[in-house]
């Protein structure tokens, strides 16, 4: 576990940016296709819920990896 977080580059920052912005797209793809609203929680099936989680979960570790 880290107590102390480093100072993120202009690069890092972007990068970290650009992998939650396709995060949030995704998921509002899967919204879409399971025909619930964008702001709310509720997914139309159990695997797109699993499929939103696992985009969350991506979405976590590749920000770890950036700001590592």
């Amino acid at each position: 576990m880290r107590h102390q977080y480093r100072t993120l580059s202009e690069a890092e920052k972007q990068q970290m940016q650009r992998i939650k912005d396709l995060g949030a797209e995704f998921i509002d793809a899967l919204h879409e296709i399971g025909g619930t609203a964008p702001a709310g929680e509720a997914m139309g099936s159990r695997d797109l819920s699993l499929a939103k989680t696992h985009a969350e979960d991506a979405v976590m570790r590749a920000v770890r990896h950036i700001t590592a």
